[in-house]
């Protein structure tokens, strides 16, 4: 018999607000956090706009940690401070070693390893950092909120690209439900959103150019669109095996019900383009919550507003809902794309959904492409009653992953 897997916290570091209230009255109002950065246009990047995530301080730590410690890192510990605390947690009475750690992330501390790389070209070696590397790690956010919570428990990072987050939550899941933990802290977190980060996605012309539009310039589905909005932060809940969670009493958000997951084996950058993996992962994802697709009632699209992978999503969503599409938004229209973090605050934005019976906008769909036909919610959230959601992540390196996340009860 398999072990119901529940959500008991969340947390999130945003474009649009860093705690779960204000990231979520934003987003049901539809409010963009894409906004003008002058530096980008001062250095000569062809795109000047991001989602930055500011005013990050996590609770306790001092200057020098904080100095120790990369964004990203800080982002993770953010989140999921706000996650424990909502999810009422106590290891005084837990079992530390029954607690564990998975945080996704695309690409770490790229920033930090930048700065010092920088400082060795201008200076030499000595003027490295002896922090650069533990900075510098795609694990040590993992590592970072282990030791915060004391957690010694299983503790792991995935990096499967824009996957990551939504990839760190499902292998989480499978931990308890193999009996192997009752707690884990699981999400992504990214924090790329300078020059060096932006710079690669410009050479690749992969980032929308619509410097003038920054709040209009991510535009998933919409015919006009011209690329993805850099974005960054963090999303991270807290899992708990059914039992774990009743027995002390907690407030139940929802339960994480199954993952699917495939790989493209198509090419390095580029989605399969008639969707077939990703249709693969969303019919796996499926059968092992033991739901039919009509049981989806919002489907939260990757969505990052690139036509290829629009598309792409589009022939995967026919695939398997054939002309009875569930109502579906990319929330990536009002945050941009937060690479490795995006599928941890994609599921936080499933459970709020569920929660409250709203669902976000697609904003900025003003010209329909006639190559995705979708049930979209455009430019307004919209009430409905939704006991079962799905939430895709795709990266690069063909990477898919679609979960499941269903209401408890």
């Amino acid at each position: 018999m398999s072990t119901k897997v529940v959500v008991t916290g969340v947390g999130v570091v945003s474009p649009v607000g860093n705690d779960i209230k204000t990231f979520w009255d934003n987003l049901c109002a539809g409010k963009s956090g894409i906004r003008k950065v002058d530096a980008f246009e001062e250095i000569g990047l062809n795109a000047h706009i991001a989602g930055v995530a500011e005013d990050v301080h996590p609770d306790g730590l001092d200057k020098k940690e904080l100095r120790r410690m990369s964004r990203y890192s800080q982002f993770a510990i953010e989140a999921s401070d706000q996650a424990w605390k909502q999810a009422g947690l106590d290891m005084d009475k837990l079992d530390p070693f029954r607690c564990g750690t998975i945080i996704g992330s695309g690409i770490g501390g790229l920033k930090e390893i930048n700065e010092d790389s920088v400082k060795m070209e201008k200076g030499g070696p000595r003027r490295v950092s002896p922090m650069m590397v533990p900075k510098g790690l795609v694990n040590m956010a993992a590592g970072a909120v282990a030791i915060r919570h004391g957690l010694c428990g299983p503790n792991k990072c995935v990096v499967t690209a824009c996957a990551s987050g939504t990839h760190a939550i499902g292998d989480a899941a499978n931990l308890i439900r193999l009996g192997k933990v009752d707690v884990m802290v699981a999400g992504g977190s990214e924090a790329t959103v300078f020059p060096f980060g932006l710079a690669g996605f410009c050479s690749m012309r992969a980032l929308s150019t619509r410097n003038d539009d920054p709040e209009g310039a991510s535009r998933p589905f919409d015919k006009d669109r011209d690329g993805f909005v850099m974005g960054e932060g963090a999303g991270v809940m807290i899992l708990e095996s059914e039992d774990h969670a009743k027995a002390r009493g907690a407030e139940i958000l929802g339960v994480v019900a199954g993952m699917g997951e495939t790989c493209d084996a198509h090419h390095i950058t580029a989605p399969r383009p008639d969707g077939s993996g990703v249709s693969s992962a969303m019919k796996e994802g499926l059968r092992e919550a033991a739901l039919n697709p009509s049981d989806i009632g919002y489907f939260n699209a990757h969505g990052t507003s690139t036509k290829l992978n629009d598309v792409g999503e589009c022939k995967a969503l026919q695939a398997v809902f054939g002309d009875d599409k569930p109502l579906t938004s990319s929330t990536k229209s009002m945050i941009g794309h937060l690479l490795g973090a995006a599928g941890g605050v994609e599921a936080i934005v499933c459970v709020l959904s569920i929660r409250d019976g709203i669902i976000p906008p697609n904003i900025n769909y003003e010209t329909p492409d006639p190559e995705c036909q979708l049930n979209l919610v455009a430019n307004e959230a919209r009430e409905a009653e939704v006991s079962a959601t799905m939430s895709n992540s795709l990266g690069f390196g063909g990477h898919n992953a679609s979960l499941i996340l269903t209401k408890y009860g």
